[in-house]
């Protein structure tokens, strides 16, 4: 796992970082040149500007529709008379003279074809091509034009189409990493169905015919629940309605506790719009009633606390149940057994979202209760949800 979650925060800070030094260089340049320094300082600064604009162009990849702008970059960093992004299927993104197409087809045919630069004469412009390996497969070529190709342009050129690579590579990671997400999200909500949903529907049975209002107000809550757990928008949510999901979950869990359930909230009011993982707290309030209340003769009591410390919100789920041994918690956070998948399941997440320092903390012994606790950055602009109105 570590693998994947580290690859997949190196792709979120290398495009953290160019965008941040594009920032700064648009403010330098805002201010005037005599602020810039030396012309080594200009130049640097405008490479780093160039290579950021062509970042944020290539995400898609070297077929998506922002192709066009990373070739008007790339051309401006090499000071080429036109360049040109040719995919493996032959789709051309020229910046320069469109006579210069039938050229570029030809120079990268030429590129894939061999796996290697290729320089070429031409009647009206000189051309080099340089292969983007992406994937150990030549994803594209770059086609830089000049009046004469020299070694410098030919060497240049090949940089280039290495750093293309590099940003196709680091697309796919951030790609796989969502992918990933999701199929973790997926999993959550295909658990959820066999226990809870039989458990509900049993408890609302058993009230038909004696409290028929009992029964209805819990029919309500049963389809609240569910709704919310496989809504079709987005993987993040507010703290706000993951609690009104949890509060339907806990009037359904109290139809067969009773008064063995009691669930206290200690919730600060701004960290309600805390934007937080779709799913990341009810699975913990279920873990905790599962495997902390249910095998306690007198059930017990959970308490869900959030408040914002700093730039992070933290949120604990804690019970006085049974408790476990803490090296069987650490175990099970990394097993694929069947039991304590929920909280399995959040942990992952969360480290995918936020990296290996927002890992669960976990505090438990045998007899002795638990208390999880979740800690999510509050600012994440990446992350949109919908708020949802009571």
């Amino acid at each position: 796992m570590s693998g994947p979650v580290f690859a997949g925060a190196a792709a979120g800070l290398v495009v953290g970082v160019l965008l941040t030094l594009g920032l700064v260089l648009a403010w330098r340049l805002a201010r005037g040149s005599r602020e810039l320094g030396s012309d080594s300082d200009r130049a640097t600064f405008r490479t780093l500007h160039l290579a950021s604009r062509a970042a944020t162009h290539l995400r898609d990849g070297l077929d998506g529709d922002d192709v066009g702008r990373a070739a008007r970059s790339l051309r401006q960093l090499l000071g080429a008379d036109a360049l040109a992004v040719v995919t493996a299927d032959g789709a051309v993104a020229l910046d320069g003279s469109s006579t210069l197409e039938p050229d570029a087809r030809r120079v990268a045919e030429r590129v894939l074809a061999t796996g290697r630069r290729h320089v070429e004469s031409g009647d009206v412009e000189d051309a080099v091509g340089a292969p983007v390996v992406a994937g150990g497969r030549v994803a594209g070529v770059v086609v830089a034009f000049a009046d004469t190709v020299r070694p410098p342009l030919v060497r240049a050129t090949g940089e280039v189409a290495q750093w293309c690579a590099a940003q196709l590579e680091l697309a796919e990671l951030e790609a796989s990493r969502t992918a990933l997400a999701q199929a973790e999200l997926r999993a959550l909500r295909a658990q959820i169905s066999p226990h809870f949903i039989y458990n509900a529907l049993g408890a609302i049975a058993s009230f038909i015919s004696t409290d028929p209002e009992r029964a209805r107000d819990l029919v309500l809550d049963f389809a609240d629940f569910t709704r919310y757990s496989f809504r079709g928008r987005g993987d993040f949510t507010t703290l706000a309605d993951e609690l009104r999901s949890i509060h339907s979950y806990v009037e359904l869990e109290r139809a067969r506790f009773g008064e063995r359930l009691a669930v206290t909230l200690q919730i600060a009011p701004e960290s309600l719009t805390a934007v937080i993982p779709f799913l990341s707290v009810q699975p913990l309030v279920e873990n905790a009633v599962r495997h902390g209340l249910e095998p306690r003769e007198h059930g017990g009591t959970i308490v869900i606390t959030a408040r914002d410390e700093g730039t992070q919100t933290e949120i604990t789920v804690e019970d006085d149940g049974v408790g476990m041994d803490p090296a069987v918690v650490r175990e099970l956070l990394t097993s694929r057994d069947t039991t304590h998948v929920g909280l399995r399941n959040v942990d992952t997440r969360v480290r995918q979202l936020y990296g290996d320092d927002h890992a669960l903390d976990i505090e438990t012994a045998p007899g002795s209760g638990t208390l999880v606790r979740l800690r999510v950055p509050r600012s994440q602009p990446l992350h949109e949800t919908e708020v949802s109105v009571p």
